[in-house]
């Protein structure tokens, strides 16, 4: 089941929405994890668009917010940046990736990008290029990288679609880096989960987003 996403795209381009409801969730094969670090090391980048950003959520209610909480009782060692923006595209999250691993320094790159990549019907081959190179440019700079995996709505035909898809785990299994299969697994196909345009998840669920990356995220880091 699919919400109907046809009438919310033009909506979706103008306010750099990031991605849409789907029930369908992703199962994916045990990826490769790049060696813990220590936790005086740990400072993790969060590079994303307006899931990440906390589009039409107050500050504290975004689950990257949720996850500092988490982090400072599981490991308060680690600290949190979040250079997501709205609107972003993968090619805009590589123009600005070499200066934010330069100031900020991160030990992890939790990168959740290329759902506006799809929404605007990008090529996909740039959309796998430009993610496999930040990828490559996080290792370079000994960065672990978790990749989210993201799926758009099937109105966008069949083959850009499927394409789409699955230009996430193949990225991350050529790569060798952990993948969060979908962010809205579990909740996407419930509209109760989401605001009022119905694309973004709403405060009640940033909990469950939070969820689903941090079983991925968490067997990165070392106690």
């Amino acid at each position: 089941m699919f919400f109907d996403t046809t009438r919310h795209v033009k909506r979706a381009l103008s306010i750099g929405l990031t991605t849409i409801g789907l029930a369908a969730t992703f199962a994916l094969a045990p990826t490769a994890y790049a060696a813990k670090v220590t936790p005086k090391d740990c400072k993790i980048l969060v590079l994303g668009d307006s899931l990440s950003a906390g589009y039409g959520l107050s500050p504290e209610q975004g689950w990257v917010h949720l996850m500092e909480k988490r982090l400072t009782e599981k490991f308060p060692n680690c600290s949190v940046f979040n250079a997501s923006i709205s609107g972003e595209t993968t090619a805009g999250g590589k123009a600005r990736l070499d200066e934010l691993l330069k100031t900020q320094k991160p030990s992890h790159m939790v990168l959740e990008l290329g759902a506006n990549d799809g929404l605007r019907g990008l090529s996909l081959q740039v959309m796998q290029d430009n993610l496999r190179s930040m990828i490559v440019k996080a290792r370079q700079n000994l960065v672990q990288t978790v990749l989210v995996g993201m799926k758009i709505p099937p109105n966008y035909g069949p083959n850009y679609t499927r394409r789409f898809d699955q230009t996430f785990p193949t990225l991350a299994r050529k790569e060798k880096v952990p993948l969060v299969p979908f962010m809205l697994a579990g909740f996407a196909d419930k509209p109760e989960a989401f605001q009022a345009d119905g694309i973004h998840p709403n405060a009640d669920y940033q909990e469950k987003v939070l969820d689903n990356i941090w079983p991925v995220l968490s067997g990165t880091l070392t106690p």
